[in-house]
């Protein structure tokens, strides 16, 4: 059963390129890194300002948590971070 994730995620302002540079490079590395993994990829809201969403699809469980405990995660995620008002949110989901 395939495992999903929305994170939602809010940028400070003026962090928009930084947030970009960051983003790309997580998304390649997890498309080129993470053979669990369906689709990484992350937009930007048409409602709401400096407003991101990321969506993630992982064959399984297993594969959604070597997300998060992949080096490049780890090298990445405190660049994704800095450009944030706080914490994502995060909506797991599982397939039917």
């Amino acid at each position: 059963m395939a495992t999903g994730a929305i994170a939602t995620l809010r940028l400070r302002e003026g962090k928009e390129a930084e947030f970009a540079a960051a983003a790309a490079e997580m998304m390649a590395a997890v498309r080129a890194n993470e053979p669990g993994n369906r689709l990484y990829q992350f937009f930007k809201s048409r409602k709401e300002e400096n407003t991101y969403v990321v969506l993630e699809i992982y064959e399984n469980d297993e594969a959604a948590k070597f997300h998060t405990k992949s080096d490049h995660f780890r090298s990445i995620a405190p660049k994704l971070g800095a450009t944030l008002t706080g914490m994502p949110e995060v909506h797991y989901l599982e397939s039917i």
